[in-house]
């Protein structure tokens, strides 16, 4: 049988695989383009223009520059692996739901121009953490929203294309992946961990104590109801 730090190191181990795979595609992609000396801009998301509707599927992979896919890989990795780790019930439902509909409303509301690369998801990914944590009110969830604001809360700025003048930055993805992660941590509010009632923290405490070994200083309670014949009654 696996112990307890074995069984999470091989969940954490787990998580990172789907993330891993969209960034061997991304760089995959990137490397390819660069050899070839390659434009693939017409990979992206192309609002209101039919040649554009295979970017809301293919823009995340695209990226224009070194430094335009390595901002993006390392939030990608770290949010992507959170989003397994914490939520393997629904993670790879959720991450592409965010990504389509990211890629859709861009479409519909976006400049017209090509929209690349992943930060629309990485922004969907990231507000979904935030709200999600504030949402279901988890210890753990908690600690790890307040680690991404801590770490990128800096992305606030994207959604001020004036703020950076010299840069072609498509605001329009980061509001609207910020929006979708909102709204899917909404749609799964349900689904995955919750925080425990008052009741089953109750029960677990006493669950913790049957099962331990007690300390000398601690005694067994058994509880006993009493009828009126004078019955004892092992509950």
């Amino acid at each position: 049988m696996l112990s307890k730090m074995d069984k999470e190191l091989r969940r954490i181990l787990t998580s990172l695989k789907w993330p891993l795979i969209f960034l061997a595609v991304m760089w995959l992609v990137f490397v390819l383009q660069n050899i070839f000396n390659l434009d693939l801009a017409f990979l992206g998301v192309h609002p209101l223009h039919a040649d554009g509707l295979l970017g809301i599927i293919t823009g995340v992979f695209i990226h224009g520059n070194l430094g335009h896919i390595f901002s993006n890989s390392f939030p990608f990795l770290i949010l992507g692996w959170a989003l397994f780790y914490f939520y393997q019930e629904f993670a790879f439902k959720s991450l592409i739901m965010m990504w389509l509909t990211t890629g859709i409303w861009v479409w519909f509301f976006a400049r017209t121009n090509y929209h690349i690369g992943a930060s629309g998801l990485i922004y969907a990914m990231a507000s979904f953490h935030i709200v999600s944590a504030l949402i279901r009110k988890v210890f753990g969830l908690m600690a790890f929203a307040m680690l991404v604001i801590f770490l990128y809360g800096s992305m606030v700025w994207g959604f001020f294309p004036e703020l950076f003048p010299k840069e072609n930055i498509s605001w329009e993805s980061h509001i609207m992946g910020a929006i979708a992660g909102i709204v899917f941590a909404f749609y799964f509010r349900k689904q995955g961990v919750q925080k425990p009632s008052l009741e089953d923290e109750f029960d677990d405490e006493f669950d913790e104590n049957d099962d331990e070994d007690l300390s000398p200083y601690h005694t067994h309670i058994k509880y006993y109801y009493t009828d009126n014949k004078d019955n004892t009654i092992d509950d």
